[in-house]
Protein backbone atom coordinates (compact mmCIF):
# COMPACT_ATOMS: atom_id res chain seq x y z
CA UNK A 1 0.00 0.00 0.00
CA UNK A 2 1.55 3.29 -1.15
CA UNK A 3 0.64 6.09 1.24
CA UNK A 4 1.30 9.76 0.54
CA UNK A 5 2.26 11.61 3.72
CA UNK A 6 0.57 15.03 3.75
CA UNK A 7 2.17 17.24 6.42
CA UNK A 8 0.51 20.59 7.24
CA UNK A 9 2.79 23.61 7.00
CA UNK A 10 2.53 24.50 10.72
CA UNK A 11 3.48 20.93 11.67
CA UNK A 12 6.45 21.09 9.31
CA UNK A 13 7.63 24.40 10.77
CA UNK A 14 6.80 24.10 14.47
CA UNK A 15 6.20 20.43 15.33
CA UNK A 16 8.34 18.23 13.04
CA UNK A 17 8.32 15.51 15.71
CA UNK A 18 4.64 14.93 14.88
CA UNK A 19 5.50 14.36 11.21
CA UNK A 20 8.29 11.95 12.17
CA UNK A 21 5.99 10.06 14.55
CA UNK A 22 3.35 9.76 11.82
CA UNK A 23 5.92 8.41 9.35
CA UNK A 24 7.28 5.98 11.94
CA UNK A 25 3.82 4.72 12.82
CA UNK A 26 2.70 4.18 9.22
CA UNK A 27 5.91 2.36 8.29
CA UNK A 28 5.66 0.15 11.39
CA UNK A 29 2.21 -0.91 10.19
CA UNK A 30 3.55 -2.00 6.81
CA UNK A 31 2.83 1.05 4.65
CA UNK A 32 5.17 2.25 1.91
CA UNK A 33 5.23 5.95 2.70
CA UNK A 34 5.88 8.56 0.01
CA UNK A 35 6.70 12.09 1.14
CA UNK A 36 6.59 14.67 -1.69
CA UNK A 37 9.29 17.16 -0.75
CA UNK A 38 7.81 20.06 -2.71
CA UNK A 39 4.39 19.98 -1.00
CA UNK A 40 3.16 23.34 0.25
CA UNK A 41 0.25 24.74 2.26
CA UNK A 42 -3.08 23.11 1.34
CA UNK A 43 -4.72 26.54 1.07
CA UNK A 44 -6.89 26.36 4.16
CA UNK A 45 -5.77 29.74 5.66
CA UNK A 46 -6.80 31.53 2.48
CA UNK A 47 -10.16 29.77 2.37
CA UNK A 48 -10.81 30.53 6.06
CA UNK A 49 -10.14 34.21 5.40
CA UNK A 50 -12.50 34.46 2.42
CA UNK A 51 -9.85 34.24 -0.28
CA UNK A 52 -10.33 30.69 -1.52
CA UNK A 53 -10.00 31.91 -5.11
CA UNK A 54 -6.32 32.60 -4.39
CA UNK A 55 -5.59 28.97 -3.52
CA UNK A 56 -5.57 27.62 -7.10
CA UNK A 57 -1.79 27.28 -7.05
CA UNK A 58 -1.93 25.27 -3.83
CA UNK A 59 -4.55 22.99 -5.38
CA UNK A 60 -2.45 22.25 -8.45
CA UNK A 61 0.65 21.48 -6.39
CA UNK A 62 -1.35 19.19 -4.11
CA UNK A 63 -2.85 17.26 -7.03
CA UNK A 64 0.51 16.82 -8.73
CA UNK A 65 2.10 15.61 -5.48
CA UNK A 66 -0.51 13.08 -4.43
CA UNK A 67 -2.27 11.80 -7.54
CA UNK A 68 -0.30 8.56 -7.86
CA UNK A 69 -0.58 7.13 -4.32
CA UNK A 70 -3.23 4.73 -2.98
CA UNK A 71 -4.10 6.84 0.04
CA UNK A 72 -3.16 10.25 1.45
CA UNK A 73 -2.71 10.48 5.23
CA UNK A 74 -2.45 13.65 7.28
CA UNK A 75 -1.93 14.16 11.06
CA UNK A 76 -4.51 16.96 11.04
CA UNK A 77 -8.29 16.84 10.90
CA UNK A 78 -8.69 20.42 9.69
CA UNK A 79 -6.30 20.12 6.73
CA UNK A 80 -7.73 16.74 5.75
CA UNK A 81 -11.26 18.16 5.79
CA UNK A 82 -10.16 21.18 3.75
CA UNK A 83 -8.91 18.92 0.96
CA UNK A 84 -12.06 16.78 1.11
CA UNK A 85 -14.36 19.78 0.84
CA UNK A 86 -12.44 22.49 -1.02
CA UNK A 87 -9.91 20.93 -3.40
CA UNK A 88 -10.82 21.92 -6.95
CA UNK A 89 -9.28 22.27 -10.40
CA UNK A 90 -11.48 22.54 -13.48
CA UNK A 91 -8.70 21.08 -15.62
CA UNK A 92 -8.33 17.92 -13.49
CA UNK A 93 -11.82 17.04 -12.29
CA UNK A 94 -11.26 13.27 -12.18
CA UNK A 95 -7.99 13.70 -10.30
CA UNK A 96 -9.68 15.97 -7.76
CA UNK A 97 -12.44 13.45 -7.08
CA UNK A 98 -9.91 10.63 -6.67
CA UNK A 99 -7.88 12.61 -4.15
CA UNK A 100 -10.93 13.76 -2.18
CA UNK A 101 -11.98 10.14 -1.84
CA UNK A 102 -8.51 8.96 -0.79
CA UNK A 103 -7.43 11.57 1.77
CA UNK A 104 -7.64 10.60 5.46
CA UNK A 105 -6.85 12.05 8.84
CA UNK A 106 -4.41 9.73 10.64
CA UNK A 107 -6.74 8.09 13.19
CA UNK A 108 -9.42 7.71 10.52
CA UNK A 109 -6.95 5.89 8.27
CA UNK A 110 -5.70 3.61 11.05
CA UNK A 111 -9.22 2.60 12.13
CA UNK A 112 -11.15 2.56 8.85
CA UNK A 113 -8.53 1.51 6.29
CA UNK A 114 -5.80 -0.41 8.13
CA UNK A 115 -8.27 -1.62 10.78
CA UNK A 116 -5.59 -1.58 13.48
CA UNK A 117 -6.51 -3.68 16.52
CA UNK A 118 -3.27 -3.70 18.49
CA UNK A 119 -0.30 -1.43 19.13
CA UNK A 120 2.99 -1.80 21.01
CA UNK A 121 3.04 1.73 22.42
CA UNK A 122 3.44 2.50 26.12
CA UNK A 123 2.57 5.84 27.72
CA UNK A 124 2.04 5.61 31.50
CA UNK A 125 0.53 9.05 32.03
CA UNK A 126 -2.78 10.72 32.74
CA UNK A 127 -3.96 12.16 29.42
CA UNK A 128 -6.82 14.50 28.53
CA UNK A 129 -8.29 14.03 25.07
CA UNK A 130 -9.37 17.07 23.03
CA UNK A 131 -11.91 16.40 20.27
CA UNK A 132 -11.20 19.13 17.72
CA UNK A 133 -14.13 20.60 15.79
CA UNK A 134 -13.09 19.73 12.23
CA UNK A 135 -12.41 16.12 13.15
CA UNK A 136 -15.55 15.86 15.26
CA UNK A 137 -18.15 17.60 13.12
CA UNK A 138 -16.55 17.45 9.69
CA UNK A 139 -14.83 14.06 9.55
CA UNK A 140 -17.01 12.40 12.24
CA UNK A 141 -14.02 10.97 14.08
CA UNK A 142 -16.04 11.01 17.31
CA UNK A 143 -19.68 11.17 18.30
CA UNK A 144 -21.20 14.57 19.12
CA UNK A 145 -22.52 14.97 22.66
CA UNK A 146 -25.60 16.93 21.58
CA UNK A 147 -26.83 14.02 19.45
CA UNK A 148 -28.56 11.13 21.19
CA UNK A 149 -26.57 8.46 19.37
CA UNK A 150 -24.20 5.69 20.54
CA UNK A 151 -20.89 7.18 21.67
CA UNK A 152 -17.72 6.44 19.70
CA UNK A 153 -14.27 7.93 19.14
CA UNK A 154 -11.70 6.66 16.64
CA UNK A 155 -8.77 8.45 18.36
CA UNK A 156 -9.80 7.12 21.77
CA UNK A 157 -10.20 3.62 20.30
CA UNK A 158 -6.51 3.79 19.37
CA UNK A 159 -5.44 5.40 22.64
CA UNK A 160 -7.06 2.58 24.59
CA UNK A 161 -4.57 0.19 22.96
CA UNK A 162 -1.64 2.05 24.56
CA UNK A 163 -0.16 0.37 27.61
CA UNK A 164 -0.36 2.29 30.90
CA UNK A 165 -2.36 5.27 29.62
CA UNK A 166 -5.14 6.79 31.72
CA UNK A 167 -7.55 8.79 29.54
CA UNK A 168 -9.51 11.58 31.21
CA UNK A 169 -12.40 13.44 29.60
CA UNK A 170 -13.28 17.05 30.47
CA UNK A 171 -16.77 17.79 31.69
CA UNK A 172 -17.82 19.22 28.30
CA UNK A 173 -16.27 16.58 26.11
CA UNK A 174 -16.43 18.25 22.71
CA UNK A 175 -16.32 21.98 23.40
CA UNK A 176 -14.25 24.10 20.98
CA UNK A 177 -10.83 25.27 22.19
CA UNK A 178 -11.25 28.61 20.40
CA UNK A 179 -8.43 28.32 17.90
CA UNK A 180 -10.49 28.18 14.70
CA UNK A 181 -7.69 29.06 12.27
CA UNK A 182 -7.80 32.76 11.45
CA UNK A 183 -10.64 33.15 13.99
CA UNK A 184 -7.95 33.39 16.69
CA UNK A 185 -6.51 36.41 14.85
CA UNK A 186 -9.72 38.29 14.07
CA UNK A 187 -11.44 37.47 17.37
CA UNK A 188 -8.44 37.06 19.62
CA UNK A 189 -10.18 37.94 22.91
CA UNK A 190 -12.98 35.40 22.37
CA UNK A 191 -10.48 32.82 21.15
CA UNK A 192 -8.24 33.26 24.19
CA UNK A 193 -11.15 32.98 26.65
CA UNK A 194 -12.40 29.80 24.99
CA UNK A 195 -8.89 28.36 25.14
CA UNK A 196 -8.54 29.22 28.83
CA UNK A 197 -11.84 27.51 29.59
CA UNK A 198 -10.77 24.39 27.73
CA UNK A 199 -7.39 24.27 29.47
CA UNK A 200 -8.97 24.71 32.90
CA UNK A 201 -11.38 21.87 32.22
CA UNK A 202 -8.44 19.53 31.54
CA UNK A 203 -6.41 20.82 34.46
CA UNK A 204 -9.30 20.03 36.83
CA UNK A 205 -8.67 16.38 35.98
CA UNK A 206 -5.01 16.70 36.92
CA UNK A 207 -3.76 15.48 33.55
CA UNK A 208 -0.08 15.26 32.63
CA UNK A 209 -0.77 15.77 28.93
CA UNK A 210 -3.51 16.97 26.59
CA UNK A 211 -3.67 15.14 23.27
CA UNK A 212 -5.68 15.36 20.07
CA UNK A 213 -5.50 14.95 16.31
CA UNK A 214 -4.88 18.63 15.45
CA UNK A 215 -1.65 20.36 16.42
CA UNK A 216 -3.33 23.70 15.67
CA UNK A 217 -5.73 23.24 18.59
CA UNK A 218 -2.97 21.82 20.77
CA UNK A 219 -0.67 24.72 19.86
CA UNK A 220 -3.37 27.18 20.94
CA UNK A 221 -3.74 25.45 24.30
CA UNK A 222 0.02 25.06 24.68
CA UNK A 223 0.45 28.84 24.52
CA UNK A 224 -2.10 29.28 27.30
CA UNK A 225 -0.53 26.54 29.42
CA UNK A 226 2.95 28.04 29.10
CA UNK A 227 1.79 31.55 29.92
CA UNK A 228 0.20 30.40 33.15
CA UNK A 229 3.21 28.25 34.09
CA UNK A 230 1.24 25.01 34.01
CA UNK A 231 3.00 21.66 34.27
CA UNK A 232 0.52 20.13 31.82
CA UNK A 233 2.00 19.48 28.38
CA UNK A 234 0.54 18.87 24.94
CA UNK A 235 1.27 15.90 22.70
CA UNK A 236 -0.14 14.75 19.36
CA UNK A 237 -1.92 11.43 19.03
CA UNK A 238 0.82 10.07 16.71
CA UNK A 239 3.49 10.71 19.33
CA UNK A 240 1.59 8.68 21.92
CA UNK A 241 0.93 5.84 19.49
CA UNK A 242 4.68 5.54 18.83
CA UNK A 243 5.84 6.03 22.44
CA UNK A 244 7.90 3.29 24.07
Amino acid sequence: MRVGLFIPCYVDQFYPSVAIATLTLLESLGCEVIYPRDQTCCGQPMANSGFEYLSHGCNKVFINNFLDVDHIVCPSGSCSLHIKEHLKDEDQIEAVEKIKHNVYELSEFLVDVLQVNSLTASFPYKVGFHASCHGLRGLHLSSMSERMLPAFSKPEFLLNMVKGIHICKPERVDECCGFGGTFCVFEEAVSAKMGKDRVEAHEKNGVDYITGVDMSCLMHMEGILKRKGSKTKIIHLAEILTAK
